[in-house]
C-alpha cells in the first residue's frame, strides 16, 4: 500500500508499507528466504539491483562453469534439482533451475531496484528501506525514480560475491594489453594463441587456466600463498560428500589426514608444482578461516605437463610484460583477475551491529550469523555455499513466522478489551 507519494526537482518518492519481510537480493540466497517465508504463511518483497535472478551466474560467470559439489549439496529448500540434470550441473542448467524455482513459488523481484539505504526507525519500529529505480523514474518522466518501504522484517541476501575485487598493481598503467577481471571473462576464444596470467589460484583462478588451454591459450597462474588443492572426487565419491560422511565419526583432524593421504595417491605431492599446502588441513583451515579448498577438474594436470606455469606473486607490471617478486620478467597479451569478490552490506545498510565494516560479513560465526537486531537477518553469508545458505533461510523464515504470530497474538489481546467495551 503506497502511503505516500512525492514528486519534484527531477525526482521521483514513493513510500510503501510490506506486509511482511523486504528480502535484499534475488539470489540463490534471496529465492531461498522468500520460498522458506511462504511456506510459512510470511508475505515478502524481493529486491534486486540486476534485471533477472541470479545475475551473478547469468551476467558474471565464464561459460565453462559448473557447481563443483553435487547438486544433492545445491538444491534450495523445498525443491530438488531436476532427476535427469548430472551430478555436476552446469551454469546454464543451475540458471534454469532458479528460474524455475521463482515460478514455482511466484517470486516476482521488482528488477533494477538497489537498495541505497537500509535503516532502523525506533520511533515506528519498522525498517526503513530506501531505493533507486530507472525505469521507475523513467515511467512517472521524472528521470531516477526513488521508493522507501517501511517493513518489520529486512532479509539481508545479497550475499559474499556483491562486488569485485580488483587489486592495485604497480606499473597497470603501462602494461597496455587485456585486462579483465573473471566476472568479465566468458571463455577463452578471445585469448586463443596469447600468453596469459591468471591472477588468483582459488577456484575460478584455476578452471580459467584449463578453459584457456582448450582454445590453444598459453596460460600461467600467480600463486602467492599456500594453497590446497584436493582431487573434486575420491573413492568414487564426491571429496566434499565424503569429508561431511567422515565429519560424523571422527574429528576433523583425522578426516583432513585421510583427505590428504588419499589426495597424494590420486593427484601427487603438489608442492613439486609449486602448490604449497598449508599447515592446517583443509576442513580446519576453512572452518577457522573461510578459505575454501580447490577442486581439481583438470588444471593439475596441465600444469604438471606444462601447459600451465606456476609463477609467484607480481612485483610490478611492464610494457606488455610482468616482473614476479623472485626477480623474473615475462612477456604477457593479456592478464585476467581471478581475485574474487566482497559483501557490499556496509554501503548499504545504516542501523545494527550485525555486520562488520571492514569484510562487510556478520560479526557472529556460523552458525549464529543470520540473526541480528530489531528484525534484521542475514541468508547466504556462512562461507558454506548453497548448503549454507538453504540452512540461513529456514532458521529465518521459522524465527520470522513465531515473531509474527507472537505480534499477531498481542494485538488481539490489546484490541480485545475495546471490543468488549463497546457491546
Amino acid at each position: 500500500m503506497n502511503l505516500q507519494s512525492e514528486s519534484g526537482s527531477g525526482s521521483a518518492r514513493l513510500v510503501s508499507f510490506v506486509d511482511g519481510a523486504v528480502v535484499v537480493g534475488a539470489g540463490p540466497s534471496g529465492l531461498a528466504a522468500s520460498a522458506c517465508l511462504q511456506q510459512k504463511g510470511v508475505p515478502s518483497l524481493v529486491l534486486e539491483r540486476s534485471d533477472c535472478v541470479a545475475s551473478l551466474w547469468q551476467r558474471r560467470a565464464y561459460d565453462r562453469l559448473r557447481l563443483h559439489l553435487p547438486k544433492s549439496f545445491c538444491q534450495l529448500p523445498l525443491a530438488p534439482f531436476p532427476p535427469h540434470f548430472p551430478k555436476y550441473p552446469s551454469k546454464r542448467q543451475f540458471v534454469t533451475y532458479l528460474e524455475s524455482y521463482a515460478r514455482k513459488f511466484h517470486i516476482k523481484p521488482r528488477f533494477n531496484e538497489a537498495v541505497t539505504a537500509a535503516e532502523y526507525d525506533k520511533a515506528l519500529g519498522l525498517w526503513r528501506v530506501n531505493t533507486s529505480d530507472s525505469n521507475l523514474g523513467l515511467g512517472l518522466g521524472l528521470g531516477c525514480g526513488e521508493r522507501e518501504y517501511l517493513c518489520r522484517w529486512v532479509v539481508v541476501a545479497t550475499g559474499e560475491n556483491a562486488e569485485v575485487v580488483v587489486p592495485e598493481m604497480e606499473g597497470a598503467e603501462e602494461f597496455g594489453g587485456a585486462v579483465v577481471h573473471t566476472c568479465g571473462y566468458k571463455s577463452g576464444e578471445m585469448f586463443r594463441g596469447k600468453r596469459v596470467l591468471v591472477v588468483g589460484s582459488g577456484n575460478s583462478g584455476m578452471e580459467v587456466c584449463l578453459d584457456l588451454c582448450s582454445f590453444g591459450a598459453k596460460p600461467s597462474i600467480v600463486v602467492r600463498d599456500t594453497v590446497h588443492v584436493l582431487p573434486q572426487e575420491m573413492l568414487g565419491r564426491s571429496t566434499f560428500g565424503l569429508s561431511m560422511w567422515l565429519q560424523k565419526w571422527l574429528p576433523i583432524r583425522l578426516v583432513d589426514r585421510f583427505l590428504l593421504l588419499l589426495s597424494w595417491f590420486v593427484i601427487g605431492d603438489t608442492s613439486n608444482l609449486g602448490l604449497t599446502r598449508p599447515k592446517l588441513g583443509p576442513l580446519e583451515l576453512k572452518n577457522l578461516t573461510g578459505k575454501t579448498p580447490v577442486l581439481d577438474v583438470g588444471t593439475i594436470d596441465k600444469i604438471r605437463s606444462g601447459h600451465v606455469q606456476v609463477r609467484p606473486g607480481i612485483r610490478r607490471l611492464k610494457r606488455l610484460a610482468v616482473e614476479f617478486v623472485d626477480g623474473r620478467v615475462e612477456n604477457y597479451d593479456a592478464i585476467i583477475l581471478a581475485t574474487g569478490y566482497r559483501s557490499n552490506v556496509p554501503s548499504w545498510l545504516k542501523s545494527g551491529n550485525m555486520f562488520c565494516e571492514k569484510d562487510g560479513l556478520p560479526k557472529s560465526p556460523f552458525p549464529n550469523g543470520w540473526k541480528g537486531e530489531h528484525g534484521l537477518y542475514a541468508v547466504g553469508f556462512t562461507k558454506r555455499g548453497l548448503l549454507g545458505a538453504s540452512m540461513d533461510a529456514r532458521r529465518v523464515a521459522e524465527d520470522i513466522k513465531q515473531c509474527r504470530s507472537s505480534h499477531d497474538s498481542s494485538s488481539k489481546q490489546q484490541v480485545h478489551p475495546v471490543l468488549e467495551g463497546g457491546r
